[in-house]
Formats: C-alpha cells, sequence, structure tokens
C-alpha cells in the first residue's frame, strides 16, 4: 500500500498540534495509507527545504510560522491568501496556496451558533491572525472595528485589507472608544493570555464588557483565558480557540483528502495533547 503523505512546515515546529489532530482523524476513517508529518525548515532555505516535500511524493503541506508569507512566492496564492497575505495550506498537485484561517473561524463561530451577518465585530489585534480575521469576517456581513496597541497598525491593516480586498467600512479605534460601541463579538486575535503568560489579557481590567457579549478568544491554551474570566464575569459569553484550530485543520484535511473529517475526534485529540501538556508544564 502506498503511503499518501502530508505533513506541516515551520522554524520551529516540534510543538505543532496539527500531526496529532491529522493522524487521529485517519486513524477513525481508517485511512492507514495516509500520514501527516512535521518537518522543521529554517527561513533561510526555505526555497530549497520545499523541495523535500515535493520529491517525496507529498500531497500537501500546512504552513506555519514563519513561513506563511514568505512562500507566497513559491505557490500559486489563491484570492484568499492574496487578500490575506498568507498561505497556510498548500496542495501540490495543483500549485495552488490557499489560507484556511478566516475560513476556519467563521466555521467555528457557526457551530457555536454566532451570527455574523450585520453584526458588530471588535478585532483585538493587528497582526496575521487579526488580518484573517478581519478579512473572513467582514466578507461575512460584519460591520468590523479593529483595535491594537498601536494604532498606526491597526490604521495600516483596515488600509491594506481595502487595497487588497476591497473591504470597506473597517473601523479603527481605542479600546475605550470600542468599549461603548456596542459589539455583539469580540474575537481575540493576539497572543496575550498564551501560556504561560496566563494572566495577561488584551482588555483593560475593570472596563466594563458590552451588555450579552460573546469573546472569542484564539488562544486556546489554556481553555479559560483571562479575557474569557473577565467576559463571563461581566455576564458575557466566552468560547476558546480550539474550534478554529481544528476547523482550519478539517478544511485542509478535505482538499487534500477529498473526505470530510471527523470533527469531534480532532477536538478530542486535541484535548488530550493540551491536557498533556498541561500535565508535564
Amino acid at each position: 500500500m502506498a503511503q499518501k503523505r502530508v505533513g506541516v512546515i515551520g522554524f520551529p515546529v516540534e510543538h505543532s498540534l496539527s500531526p496529532i489532530m491529522h493522524n487521529a482523524a485517519f486513524a477513525a476513517l481508517g485511512m492507514r495509507d495516509w500520514r501527516y508529518d512535521a518537518m522543521s525548515i529554517p527561513p533561510d532555505i526555505l526555497r530549497l527545504g520545499l523541495r523535500e516535500p515535493m520529491q517525496h511524493g507529498y500531497i500537501g503541506i500546512n504552513v506555519t510560522v514563519p513561513h506563511k508569507e514568505a512562500i507566497m512566492q513559491y505557490v500559486r496564492a489563491d484570492d484568499t491568501a492574496r487578500a490575506i497575505g498568507a498561505v497556510n495550506t498548500v496542495d501540490f498537485r495543483t500549485g495552488l496556496g490557499t489560507n484556511t484561517d478566516a475560513a476556519g473561524l467563521l466555521s467555528d463561530l457557526a457551530a457555536n451558533d454566532i451570527e455574523i451577518a450585520g453584526a458588530r465585530v471588535l478585532v483585538l489585534g493587528a497582526g496575521g491572525a487579526a488580518r484573517a480575521a478581519a478579512y473572513g469576517l467582514a466578507r461575512a456581513g460584519a460591520s468590523v472595528t479593529i483595535v491594537n496597541r498601536t494604532m498606526k497598525r491597526a490604521q495600516r491593516l483596515a488600509q491594506e485589507l481595502r487595497e487588497s480586498a476591497g473591504i470597506s467600512g473597517l473601523r479603527v479605534m481605542t479600546l475605550d472608544e470600542a468599549a461603548d460601541w456596542g459589539m455583539s463579538l469580540i474575537v481575540n486575535c493576539t497572543s496575550a493570555g498564551l501560556h504561560p503568560h496566563i494572566t495577561q489579557s488584551p482588555w483593560i481590567f475593570g472596563l466594563p464588557f458590552p451588555t450579552g457579549v460573546t469573546v472569542y478568544d484564539m488562544v486556546y491554551r489554556p481553555a479559560n483565558t483571562a479575557l474569557m474570566q473577565q467576559c463571563l464575569a461581566h455576564g458575557g459569553r466566552a468560547i476558546g480557540g480550539l474550534g478554529m484550530l481544528a476547523r482550519q485543520g478539517a478544511i485542509a484535511f478535505e482538499l487534500w483528502t477529498g473526505v470530510e473529517p471527523p470533527i469531534e475526534v480532532m477536538m478530542a485529540a486535541l484535548r488530550s495533547a493540551l491536557a498533556a501538556k498541561d500535565e508535564g508544564k
């Protein structure tokens, strides 16, 4: 039985949870001829490093930091990847590079019964994750406001999305201004609160949350971040980012295999892996 291989490239990449969730899905589906690997490729040899999976017959790869932007010069980026400015999934059969982050976020929001069309959404951050979120949310019909510690970065992100994706109507505010804006959803796209810095939050402590707001924190370790705890203490709803991780991976899985993966199996594998990490600290 010929081995069908996919994987993830990054530097470093040993921490990646992608092999765990993809291989769990392969096992659950009885796809014994499929395997997902992790490959560490330093930035200065990215072009050369890409030859290894291609020469070994890999069907496709995921791409994580620091290669998401640089790899765009070596693949045929689709409209979504160009608008977001990053590729996180490649299909070597077609040479196509895409980005599944925005779709993964929207999929998990839908799975949690969060209506996006017409919603007022606050995006915290102005990096790559925020760019994907703002793009996806705006395309889905949300009214999006971007808040970042550095106002100029937020303004630049809004301008770039207007130019690259034709998205108009993006607002940029300070956090104090945005807190009074009456949003129904806050999406944290920063690393604030990520293990081991679990006491950090992108939200000013003591600043009220809008009534009935939902916080979606892309951080998934810890499962209950400081931001989520703040929101819950103010009577809001809080959701962690593990579902987005699983669902953006599931989109890549289906692209490569033509098979819809079992999301709950992938989620269970991720939870188990994170629990093991927490036990080991």
